[in-house]
């Protein structure tokens, strides 16, 4: 799970939390305050029938049923019990009123003065009440139903509340965090298309000091230490590479002319051809070494066009200058789009470089000397193929085909130092192509150049 989405889970279900929590807070303490509330109307009405009782002398049964009906406090479905010293019933509001009481209630009464409890639908209030001549019991059962449609309308305003406010908290914290990650999101993609072509590619920060900035200064920092770093490694290579190709020259220059005099023996000659094919292919690692080190955008401006198949038939006709012996069979694709697809912005030295690894590369490791070359287009890339026959590459040295130094099975018995693929890869990256291995068969091996139109 990525950041982003981390922090919206946490903050939403934080938020899901305490809403949920405060909103059965606040249904708890409104349920108890109706509790209370109701609990008190009934007291002041069961004290109220039994003061007109004890105080007022006139007053009979039947009068105050009268003014208990009547009240404007009337409470709904109320019934009243009102009970004497002796436990014996002497006032009820309705005559078939049924609380369930018994003696121990009362005695309960008079020891604790009140009590409160839940019959049913109904709630029940019972007070004592002590005079100077006689005590009396009063029991008062009612049910709340204004009050309990005011508390379920409490609940269902709470629920709704919490499922929209929910809902918008999901939302807006998933939009606010987004927008809040934008600039580490922006920063994730510009740093991961930095490469050895393009150091000098820095984050823009703005004038605020958050943490996101703070980390784009610093890699801004590093970024400049790593391409200082690797330009002296480079420059290093370059002239280390440039001024051994002059001692090598010499070398190469004086071994041909001994070999070519006549004084020299046969066996010395042998020996000369010996020396001489190791010093080609110091001085090929060399060249090698060199072109790599040269390989950059700021030295290469890839904005003239070139035609791909005057490149490929250039890189072919090089290669055999050097190698007669190999075969270059070719086809090319009839296209309708393919002439114009043929057309590649690039640098021409470098691109016809990296075909005639490939080429190479093909007729060396077949087991014919030779290599077939198909050009073709789709709708976005024109395609280079070449293929040979030959012992395939597994699974593992195709991880590291375009390592240098990288070197497979079929190599044995072959001259070369593993940098010409790696030279290919870099210098289709600067022209920002691809270039793909596949195992076609048992024995069949595919290079695949992708140029984007």
């Amino acid at each position: 799970m990525t950041l982003k989405n981390r922090i919206s889970l946490l903050v939403s279900l934080l938020f899901t939390i305490l809403f949920g929590l405060a909103s059965t807070v606040i249904f708890i303490l409104y349920s108890n305050y109706r509790k209370e509330e109701f609990r008190d109307r009934l007291e002041i009405k069961a004290l109220s029938n039994i003061k007109l009782l004890v105080n007022v002398k006139q007053i009979d049964n039947q009068l105050l049923k009268i003014i208990d009906q009547n009240s404007i406090n009337k409470l709904y479905d109320e019934k009243t019990l009102v009970f004497d010293s002796n436990y014996k019933l002497i006032y009820s509001s309705i005559d078939d009123a049924k609380i369930n009481w018994s003696v121990a209630d009362l005695k309960y009464l008079k020891k604790n003065k009140t009590f409160f409890k839940q019959q049913g639908d109904y709630e029940v209030y019972g007070v004592f009440y002590d005079t100077n001549d006689k005590d009396f019991y009063a029991l008062i059962s009612a049910t709340d139903d204004y009050g309990k449609k005011k508390l379920l309308f409490l609940r269902y305003t709470l629920i709704i509340s919490y499922l929209f406010f929910t809902c918008v908290c999901w939302v807006t914290t998933s939009f606010a965090v987004r927008k809040i990650m934008n600039p580490l999101n922006a920063f994730h993609q510009k740093i991961k298309k930095i490469n050895e072509n393009n150091l000098d590619t820095r984050v823009e920060t703005k004038s605020s000091r958050n943490e996101i900035d703070l980390i784009a200064n610093e890699f801004n920092f590093m970024m400049d230490r790593i391409e200082v770093s690797y330009q002296k490694q480079k420059e290093f290579t370059a002239h280390a590479s440039h001024e051994l190709r002059t001692p090598l020259s010499r070398i190469t220059s004086q071994i041909e002319n001994v070999a070519a005099d006549r004084k020299t023996t046969p066996e010395g000659k042998s020996f000369l051809k010996t020396i001489l094919s190791d010093v080609n292919q110091l001085t090929e690692l060399i060249n090698s070494l060199l072109i790599l080190s040269k390989i950059d955008t700021k030295s290469h401006e890839n904005n003239e066009v070139q035609r791909m198949d005057e490149i490929l038939f250039s890189a072919i006709e090089n290669l055999n200058k050097s190698f007669p012996d190999f075969v270059i069979l070719f086809e090319i694709e009839e296209n309708d789009n393919l002439d114009k697809a043929l057309e590649i912005k690039g640098n021409k030295n470098l691109l016809e470089i990296a075909l005639g690894n490939v080429l190479k590369n093909a007729c060396v490791y077949s087991d014919n000397k030779q290599a077939k070359v198909k050009i073709s287009s789709d709708d976005k890339n024109l395609i280079i193929s070449i293929s040979n026959t030959g012992t395939t590459l597994s699974e593992e040295e195709q991880k590291n085909l375009f390592q240098p130094f990288m070197r497979g099975q079929n190599s044995k018995g072959t001259t070369g130092f593993g940098l010409g693929l790696r030279i290919v890869q870099r210098i289709l990256t600067l022209h920002k192509a691809t270039i793909n291995y596949s195992a076609l068969g048992i024995n069949t091996n595919l290079f695949q150049l992708f140029f984007n139109l």
